[in-house]
């Protein structure tokens, strides 16, 4: 059995009798300043421990093979029309797809941006157009030319008019010239203008007629539109409505559309019109875009290797003069990867303020292009390198996944229709943010290392002052010491 005696002996902290110590002003003052120092430097080690660092490293992509990368769009384009515009995708493994629909909506907007009416339906678009086999040189034309002073004049005349917007350059023009004379002819001979008066068909130079096919924002030759009496009246902001033809060109088909046409009219008898039911009737006529503007917003899925993102106009059975088209656009949202929740980038930045702010830089830029050059098509080019970004949490929860990016855009000039062009290059690094976790071992560490060293070094202070001042009193006596 140990004595209490014995344990006694080994006390580091041996007391003094309170009776043998003094107190003096200057040891309050520095055991004042001491706690005052302790509690500062406690706190500021507390919030070091409580606030979160992280740590950067540049790795390999770990994305899997055949992964994809989604990219989220809404562009808006004053001067390319519903009616033509294109979605294309194509990358360095071949990959090349062509106008897509599924994932991409259309919404027809005015040279100011500003929305026309519902969304644009292109509706089901045909493998081939027929046109006749034969080509007859020597038919006689049958259709009514008409021009900027006279068309609201015949539009308004008659219930039906049929007007062909053509482009005597276009191949596509010069395939439906003849039969569309000969359906004319036949057409008038059926339906005199002046004894019946219920239909009309007529053509549009457009190398002639600039301005009127600017109004009727006519885009691609030939481009075939039905106008009804008293359904073109609308003049705001140049809004039209109005049908488009998009079915086959051949003269039977053609006159087959007329005769559907004509007998949809109201007669005497009937208050309600006699509608085509047909499947091909519905899929040939569709409403004609009701502005020269496109917005087109929604997402594409694109291999993670170098490619393309290409808006243009784009026909199967249509022309178009590169020199008159112009792909100024304005991006509204562009964006790569999982959308990321508003909640989560706020929480991203408030740990890691640098992170979030590259992966939209292109929202809400212009680019218009004010400088056309007649002599050269002009392409909007924007060069755009990608890099991933994972953020991990201390306990292996990932965080966020996203895409920043670098954008170049500059203006190029070829001799292929002017396009819209995304290119994509992807960095084969990804950057991996781990938030680093601290041990509370160390913070114990340090917090006594603090209490200890600030408690010794206010006691040797004190312990000077305290012999400056006695050497300083026995100067003043006289004494020697």
């Amino acid at each position: 059995m140990f004595s209490a005696n014995k344990i006694k002996s080994v006390d580091f902290y041996r007391k003094i009798p309170r009776d043998l110590t003094e107190a003096s002003l200057s040891g309050a003052g520095l055991s004042i300043v001491a706690a005052l120092s302790m509690m500062f430097l406690f706190g500021m080690e507390l919030n070091n421990y409580l606030s979160v660092s992280t740590s950067t490293s540049v790795i390999v992509d770990k994305s899997s093979d055949g992964d994809f990368l989604r990219i989220d769009f809404n562009i808006s384009f004053p001067a390319l029309s519903c009616e033509f515009a294109s979605v294309d995708v194509s990358d360095v493994l071949g990959t090349n797809r062509l106008n897509i629909t599924k994932t991409v909506r259309k919404f027809s907007i005015d040279s100011n941006l500003r929305p026309t009416g519902a969304e644009f339906h292109s509706g089901t678009v045909a493998n081939a157009v027929k046109h006749d086999d034969e080509v007859d040189e020597a038919s006689v034309e049958g259709s009514f030319s008409l021009t900027t002073q006279n068309f609201d004049k015949y539009v308004h005349q008659f219930p039906i008019t049929v007007v062909n917007f053509y482009a005597p350059w276009c191949s596509w023009c010069q395939r439906l010239k003849p039969s569309w004379e000969k359906a004319a002819k036949i057409i008038k001979e059926r339906y005199d203008p002046e004894m019946d008066g219920r239909i009309l068909l007529a053509k549009v130079d457009c190398t002639q007629e600039g301005d009127l096919c600017r109004r009727q924002h006519i885009q691609g030759y030939p481009s075939i539109r039905i106008f009804r009496k008293g359904s073109d009246l609308r003049s705001d902001h140049g809004h039209h409505e109005h049908e488009s033809y998009y079915g086959d060109r051949d003269t039977e088909s053609l006159v087959k559309t007329m005769e559907n046409l004509v007998a949809s009219l109201p007669t005497e008898s009937q208050k309600l019109a006699l509608e085509d039911k047909s499947d091909a009737a519905e899929h040939a006529k569709r409403p004609a875009p009701l502005a020269g503007g496109c917005r087109i917003e929604g997402y594409v899925r694109v291999k993670k290797v170098p490619g393309n993102l290409i808006i243009s106009a784009r026909s199967d059975a249509h022309s178009f003069d590169a020199s008159q088209m112009n792909m100024s656009h304005v991006i509204n949202h562009m964006s790569f990867g999982r959308k990321v929740t508003p909640r989560a980038m706020s929480d991203v930045k408030r740990l890691i303020p640098y992170v979030g702010s590259s992966h939209d830089r292109l929202n809400g830029r212009s680019f218009i292009n004010a400088h056309r050059d007649l002599e050269a098509n002009v392409t909007l080019e924007h060069y755009i390198q990608i890099v991933k970004t994972e953020v991990i949490t201390r306990k292996g929860y990932k965080l966020i996944e996203e895409y920043e990016y670098t954008a170049h855009s500059s203006l190029a000039h070829s001799v292929d229709i002017p396009a819209a062009k995304f290119r994509l290059e992807l960095s084969p690094m990804q950057v991996l943010i781990t938030e680093n976790q601290k041990s509370f071992s160390h913070f114990i560490t340090n917090v006594c290392a603090i209490i200890g060293g600030v408690f010794t070094v206010a006691g040797i202070v004190d312990s000077i002052l305290h012999h400056t001042i006695r050497i300083m009193k026995k100067v003043e006596l006289g004494k020697n010491f």
